[in-house]
């Protein structure tokens, strides 16, 4: 699963969203009885929202005998519970606390005998009371989307989304992952509608009442967490891998679009299939958008469902696919997390942290090193914002409920400890590792164990020592590192401490590169202490001693290299982070070398000093100047052009009305907003005819610069653009960022009625966003009673709670 968390990346990055760990080991799942075959038959009343369903579970005792069988189902109304027996049935005794249902299953079974048990049943997920986490906002499992056509702005959708442990709301079952099943599915629905599930569809039958029933199947063993139907008038964008079918099910609208999304993942397939040595091991590989969907990406065995983020047109494709990191997150769980699953919520990361840094994996094969480095950079960056994720084991066997172990530790810093393991093993080491771990485990559950022992026996060494300080042990180090140089003894030294507060002391292996011009020598070492100090004969003063030369470690470091260091560091040191450690110091000190990085060679670099020298003294500064003038003449990458119209915007130059007139219509939203925000500085009341005449195709930042301008320049006139687009932009920075100004247009309405309405839309979004950010929107509506009067100060007081 990728999370949704999108505010909490962008906007709030102190946020935590565990709650305290409680004092209760969280055990594996006690086997009684193991899950064998799944054989459902399930038809929709749209109008109740309720599903009717029949479902006959084969199970068998995992090894001791039984006479009973407990099973997960949530909300349902029970109505027969049977055991079959060839062609007849017989009733068996049950008790049903609308939670679990207990079976009598009138004698005793051994290991050895299957049993299969018949329930008929209706599920009505929208009677059941519900609770959700910063993860997966609810955990109703069966979700009826519009279901009687009411909203003519929203499609008529059924989807499920079955982790943790809320399929069992819509199938009775052993809702745990460390049970495992085939399954077969027959969905009776309207004519008009495509289904998906898991495995292949292997009949399609047309009823005489207008619906038709589809039969899917399942013949590979997955957990029921991975269960999945879907259902909604799709339009199905076929591809496919080896013969496989790989297909992209979105709304019509988004048809054209839909290999400009998702058209990479064949490739994908082969490159996963070439590092890991393990055939994609599926029937096939679909891909579905789910309309309100409740988290970020959901890994259903050969059916993975996507929210509507996931959505883009032509022109926001240019500026690159947004979602691609997420496809490739949910792809790589194909193999962990559904070919080999975790056993248990606690080890959550054998999935997790796989599908996290398989991102970092698809982005260095497909856009080169520099992308892969900036990716896994960003997810250290994430796991470094929330300061109580310190405190936090990476197998976590105590938590408060299992929905909190989905997060920032769980998913990236357990990423980069799978990056600090490779480099230290090496690739073939590290990719045969992960091949034994699949082949000995498929079709069955993995834990950080089970994953230790297979690096063991590939690399031959014993790796207690990492697994108990990275996966069984909590936190980070805290380096700082100093320099001392004799040039008359023709030595140096590099002093490493251990500043974290906490009694660990970790132990790292670190490559240290000692740079004399272009020329370096590496030296291997090993921290293990508090202070750790390393001694460097030379016979030339070094231009750059470079400690974590491969920028692995996962680590918070104050590293106390001079100016004329980080100068040789981002000439002559190869990676992302030694360039973007440099450009960060240069950044900070406020030096003209950030311009150093208007020549790199990897664009989001260029992108970066070009925003950094925006907001520097040295945005007048001629050389810098004619330098992004020179960008903005002959850049390709769209973002980086961007950046440098809007560098020259902040000039308000007429000799720049060409280039902005140019760019305005660009095929990139980046672009042309970028250009009509440069317009607007010259030529405001042109620029407002343009956002009008934009405004019906105005995403992205192109959307941003037609708000702006609007709001500016805007009257009543434009009360719906505005509110509307406010109102349809998701949870996130912009529509933060958003919030004054639609202050500011409220502020000079006439009408005290679409005021009111845009202070609803205000509050709205205030209610979906936490307590701590109360004086953030109690100032934007403030601001809109000072100016609006009495009237409007007593609805804000009224409606704000």
């Amino acid at each position: 699963m990728k999370k949704n968390l999108v505010v909490a990346f962008l906007v709030f990055s102190s946020v935590s969203f565990a709650q305290p760990a409680m004092d209760i080991y969280r055990a594996s799942a006690t086997k009684i009885n193991d899950l064998v075959h799944t054989k459902l038959d399930v038809r929709f009343d749209y109008a109740k929202a309720y599903m009717y369903g029949k479902a006959w579970i084969t199970l068998k005792p995992h090894f001791y005998p039984t006479d009973s069988l407990t099973l997960d189902a949530k909300g349902m109304d029970i109505k027969e519970v049977s055991m079959v027996n060839g062609t007849s049935q017989s009733p068996l005794k049950y008790t049903y606390d609308s939670t679990q249902l207990h079976i009598n299953l009138g004698r005793l079974y051994t290991n050895g005998d299957k049993y299969t048990i018949y329930i008929d049943y209706t599920s009505k997920p929208n009677e059941r009371k519900t609770h959700g986490s910063a993860a997966i906002t609810e955990d109703r499992g069966l979700y009826f989307i519009n279901p009687t056509g009411e909203d003519k702005t929203k499609p008529i959708q059924i989807w499920t989304q079955g982790e943790t442990e809320a399929n069992s709301v819509w199938m009775p079952t052993i809702d745990k992952p460390n049970q495992k099943s085939t399954d077969e599915i027959y969905m009776t629905v309207p004519d008009k509608y495509v289904t998906l599930s898991n495995g292949l569809l292997v009949s399609q039958k047309k009823n005489a009442d207008g619906t038709r029933t589809d039969y899917w199947k399942m013949d590979l063993p997955h957990a029921p967490y991975l269960f999945f139907m879907g259902v909604g008038d799709y339009a199905i964008v076929k591809d496919s891998y080896k013969g496989k079918e790989v297909n992209y099910y979105v709304t019509k609208d988004y048809a054209p679009y839909a290999k400009g999304i998702f058209g990479n993942t064949p490739e994908m397939i082969g490159f996963y299939e070439k590092i890991l040595g393990v055939p994609y091991p599926w029937a096939k590989y679909d891909q579905i958008v789910g309309k309100d969907y409740v988290s970020g990406a959901m890994e259903n065995t050969t059916a993975t469902l996507h929210q509507e983020s996931a959505y883009q047109n032509a022109r926001e494709l240019k500026d690159g696919n947004s979602w691609e990191t997420v496809i490739a997150h949910e792809l790589f769980h194909q193999w962990f997390g559904d070919l080999v699953t975790t056993e248990s919520w606690s080890n959550i990361t054998v999935n997790e942290s796989m599908a996290d840094y398989s991102q970092t994996l698809w982005q260095e094969y497909k856009y080169g090193k520099d992308a892969g480095d900036e990716e896994n950079q960003d997810g250290l960056r994430q796991y470094l914002s929330d300061p109580e994720s310190d405190t936090k084991d990476l197998v976590r066997f105590h938590y408060s409920d299992k929905e909190d172990v989905f997060d920032l530790v769980s998913y990236q810093k357990g990423g980069r400890v799978l990056n600090m393991l490779r480099n230290y093993v090496g690739d073939s080491a590290f990719f045969k590792a992960l091949n034994l771990y699949l082949t000995t485990n498929k079709f069955k559950t993995g834990e950080a164990h089970q994953l230790r022992l297979a690096f063991e026996e590939v690399t031959g060494q014993d790796l207690n020592w990492f697994w108990n300080q990275w996966y069984y042990g909590d936190g980070h180090p805290k380096l700082t590192i100093d320099y001392t140089y004799d040039d008359a003894m023709g030595k140096a030294w590099v002093i490493v401490k251990q500043t974290q507060d906490m009694d660990k002391v970790f132990k790292l292996p670190v490559a240290i590169d000692v740079y004399n011009g272009s020329n370096k020598v590496r030296y291997n070492v090993w921290l293990n202490n508090r202070s750790d100090t390393f001694a460097f004969a030379y016979s030339k003063h070094p231009d750059l001693i470079n400690v974590d030369a491969d920028k692995v470690l996962l680590c918070e470091k104050t590293d106390n290299k001079s100016f004329l260091n980080y100068v040789h560091q981002i000439k002559y040191a190869p990676k992302y982070l030694d360039r973007k450690e440099a450009l960060d110091y240069f950044k900070k000190q406020g030096f003209q070398e950030l311009s150093l990085g208007l020549n790199d060679s990897y664009a989001p670099l260029r992108t970066y000093a070009i925003e950094g020298l925006a907001n520097s003294k040295f945005v007048t500064d001629e050389f810098v100047i004619k330098r992004i003038e020179s960008i903005a003449a002959t850049e390709q990458n769209k973002k980086t052009l961007a950046a440098a119209l809007s560098f020259l915007a902040k000039r308000n130059d007429e000799k720049y009305l060409p280039l902005f007139t140019k760019n305005v219509d660009d095929s990139s939203y980046s672009v042309a907003g970028a250009a009509l925000a440069g317009l607007a500085a010259l030529q405001p009341d042109k620029a407002y005819e343009l956002a009008k005449k934009y405004s019906n195709d105005a995403k992205g930042d192109l959307g941003l610069a037609v708000v702006e301008i609007i709001v500016d320049k805007g009257s009543d006139a434009d009360y719906d653009y505005v509110v509307n687009t406010f109102d349809e932009l998701p949870v996130g920075q912009a529509k933060f960022d958003m919030v004054y100004a639609l202050s500011e247009f409220l502020s000079k309405l006439n009408d005290n009625a679409k005021v009111k309405a845009g202070v609803d839309a205000i509050v709205k979004f205030k209610k979906q966003l936490p307590d701590r950010y109360s004086n953030y929107f109690m100032g934007a509506l403030e601001k809109v009673g000072n100016a609006k009067g009495k009237e409007i100060q007593d609805y804000i007081s009224d409606n704000v709670k």
